[in-house]
């Protein structure tokens, strides 16, 4: 599994201006995606953005196939959304939740799916539980087996947190979710394009994604994921004529496939960005590109671990390609801002609350 990083570089054209290692955050887009997008753009202003679209509509459509070829699922099951945040959202919010149900998560969920368990917790009485970490530093699976009874109605964690190397045992926390049959939704924000992430094999019932960090493709860009034998049990929080059909002045269909998820108006260079974005990373490999990923963040540490002053900060029993660190005597962003007069980027993780 060798790749061929002289030719990564030359068809990354951030390569000549930055050390860019915000990747977590967004990263440098590849040449093929950044000339999708803006043939699109250019085609807009030149013939119309409706026609424009019409034109694009084969690329668009194959956007599906490939992220289902990328996750391990069906076409039937994508929709394509703004962000990732807005697809977790479209997941979360359609369960049915009653009060007394309860959710599941763990210590290190991201701070926006936490604000959203909050929300559903004042509005419906729902109860949250977050599952303690064991001795590695991510979610412990007996301690959330041991949390299980039939009140449970979700999973819903991180694959990988925002703040950190971990890696959490998605595989493990799936194993649970079928044995109990609970839904499971698993936020892929940070490992979708840096790993394989298959959702067969994970068990997952649900799965958000974004194309502008490890996939790198355009910011505004984002996918759900959603099993097809929980489709029709899940309601969209809203509704356009594109998730669902007025059939009758009384009467309305949702769509049978996970599109019913997406509305109408969306980023339409963006999408045909990411669907090239997707074809890319599927080209090199994600096996070979999560073998390199985790090489250089584990050299990256060592490094990191001997210059005096500084404390490598993350944990897990399998770590990714997010590194965090912290300096004796200096700020979090008196680094990044000496970094980046350097031409380094690099990004500042904050405490929420």
């Amino acid at each position: 599994m060798t790749l061929d990083i002289a030719r990564a570089r030359r068809e990354t054209p951030g390569c000549e201006n930055v050390l860019h290692f915000n990747n977590a955050g967004a990263a440098l887009m590849p040449q093929p995606v950044l000339d999708a997008t803006i043939r699109h753009l250019e085609l807009e202003a030149h013939v119309g953005g409706y026609e424009a679209a019409n034109e694009a509509r084969a690329s668009l459509e194959a956007v599906y196939d490939s992220v289902g070829r990328l996750l391990g699922c069906s076409r039937e099951e994508l929709a394509i959304i703004e962000n990732a945040t807005r697809a977790w959202d479209m997941a979360f919010y359609s369960i049915p939740f009653q009060p007394g149900d309860r959710i599941l998560t763990s210590v290190a969920e991201y701070a926006s799916n936490y604000i959203a368990f909050l929300q559903i917790a004042k509005r419906i009485g729902v109860e949250i539980q977050a599952i303690p970490n064991d001795e590695h530093g991510q979610l412990d699976l007996l301690a959330m087996r041991a949390a299980m009874d039939e009140r449970v109605k979700l999973i819903a964690i991180s694959h990988v947190p925002t703040n950190g190397g971990l890696v959490n045992p998605a595989e493990g926390v799936g194993e649970i979710a079928r044995e109990h049959g609970v839904a499971y939704l698993l936020d892929a924000c940070q490992s979708v394009g840096q790993m394989p992430v298959d959702v067969e094999r994970i068990g997952c019932d649900m799965l958000s994604a974004t194309g502008r960090k490890f996939l790198r493709g355009p910011r505004g860009t984002g996918m759900l994921y959603v099993r097809r034998s929980l489709l029709e049990r899940l309601e969209p929080p809203f509704l356009d004529l594109h998730a669902a059909d007025w059939v009758y002045s009384d009467r309305y269909e949702i769509r049978k496939d996970a599109r019913r998820f997406e509305n109408w108006e969306t980023n339409v260079a963006g999408k045909v960005g990411l669907g090239v974005a997707v074809e890319y990373a599927l080209e090199w490999g994600l096996a070979a590109t999560w073998e390199r990923v985790r090489g250089l963040a584990s050299q990256l540490r060592e490094c990191l671990a001997q210059l005096p002053g500084v404390a490598v900060r993350d944990l897990g029993a399998v770590k990714c390609g997010i590194g965090t660190f912290t300096v004796d005597g200096r700020t979090a962003a008196e680094i990044r801002d000496q970094m980046a007069l350097a031409g380094i980027n690099v990004t500042v993780s904050v405490r929420k609350y």
